[in-house]
């Protein structure tokens, strides 16, 4: 009788309680590139499903140097690396090979690959977000390697995933188009801005000119030096325009790959005098750097989302970007938006932004109510929703 007693307690321990497993390996707290974009995406969630989830088990996969770095609640079990699995080289075969052999050893309902990928022989069901599909659509965007493995990977694993999270709606469309996927296994699962990105003082920002020895006014970019990015192109329209905007521009972010036609850029056109690289910028810093410029300008060409549009606009700067992608369903009618590869265009935005102080008025009011419209909490409570489907 008591043995029976305690098998039924146990079936029903097993039905109210979920063990759901996230693979949160591009988690990074190093000061580079890598903690930006997906890190940012994986940081989030994590920390707003804690907040919002106290009853399911959940187990975080990480690479090393991460565990110090979160405060999460005891139902919360973080399984830590020894691989530095921030490296495609050691990441693809603890996705492959690992993975599933420590899925088979934990009683867990599913697993949930952040970055395109889950393990193609997974013992669980599986749910994969997509960011963006750059290594398909944009030449150059990925080593050929890393290109190779992330096509074929990724088209296995969204075949088997049990749902699919797109982060826009542009990357939906992609994903049914080029993937052949059925729209209905697709959630929509959009980016913010984090609750550090707001207005600051006049005070906190004249001091942060100070510090960082800034001018009283200047145009700003922030993001990873990589071919999409499109710098070299606001390189050639800035230098169109310069002596009529009167300051500078100052490019932030860390080195990604295929840079170099960025820095040759900037030497032939012999911008010295008032463009500056200001390196990878640290992510606590970033608030301060929106609210010092006078604008946000983001060239990019392709984006899964596009997180710098929106932290600028929640920081209460104007924003000029691009009509590329996903961006105008980021950015609204709240910003300016241009041809990435029409100069004069650009050009003629770069002056009209920089010299109009109504306009910028104008979009700054207009991007924080944008802002507001995204948020992380939301996130959260969207891939529990489907973290509860799959695994019941």
């Amino acid at each position: 009788m008591l043995y029976s007693l305690k098998n039924r307690f146990s079936v029903v321990l097993e039905i109210e309680f979920m063990h759901f497993t996230i693979n949160g390996h591009l988690l990074s707290f190093d000061s580079s590139f890598r903690q930006a974009g997906v890190s940012n995406h994986t940081r989030f969630l994590i920390e707003n499903l804690a907040k919002l989830d106290h009853d399911n088990q959940y187990t975080l996969f990480v690479g090393p140097n991460v565990r110090q770095h979160l405060n999460l609640p005891s139902n919360w079990e973080i399984v830590e690396s020894r691989l530095p699995t921030i490296q495609p080289k050691y990441r693809i075969p603890w996705e492959q090979l690992i993975a599933p052999w420590l899925l088979a050893k934990r009683r867990v309902n599913l697993f949930h690959g952040l970055l395109n990928i889950s393990p193609l022989l997974s013992p669980v069901p599986t749910i994969v977000t997509i960011h963006d599909l750059a290594f398909m659509d944009v030449t150059g965007s990925h080593r050929k390697a890393n290109r190779r493995y992330l096509a074929a990977a990724t088209r296995q694993g969204v075949r088997q995933a049990a749902h699919l999270f797109a982060v826009s709606e542009y990357t939906k469309a992609a994903m049914v188009d080029r993937l052949g996927l059925d729209p209905a296994k697709i959630s929509i699962a959009y980016n913010a801005a984090g609750a550090q990105y707001h207005p600051r003082s006049t005070a906190e920002i004249n001091a942060w000119k100070q510090q960082k020895q800034l001018p009283e006014q200047f145009l700003l970019y922030l993001g990873t030096l990589e071919p999409r990015k499109n710098i070299p192109n606001l390189l050639r329209a800035y230098a169109k325009v310069k002596h009529e905007i009167g300051m500078p521009l100052l490019i932030g972010g860390g080195k990604g790959w295929n840079f170099d036609e960025i820095f040759s850029t900037y030497e032939q056109l012999q911008l010295h005098d008032s463009v500056s690289f200001l390196g990878y910028v640290p992510g606590e810093e970033l608030p301060l750097w929106y609210n010092a410029a006078t604008a946000f300008i983001y060239p990019s060409r392709y984006e899964g989302f596009g997180i710098p549009p929106l932290e600028a606009m929640a920081s209460g700067t104007p924003v000029l970007t691009t009509n590329a992608t996903s961006i105008p369903e980021v950015v609204g009618d709240a910003a300016i938006q241009v041809d990435p590869d029409d100069l004069d265009q650009m050009a003629q935005e770069l002056v009209r932004i920089a010299n109009d102080a109504s306009l910028r008025d104008d979009l700054r009011e207009r991007g924080l109510l944008r802002a507001q419209a995204f948020s992380w909490e939301n996130l959260a409570k969207a891939t529990l929703e489907v973290y509860r489907k799959v695994g019941g």
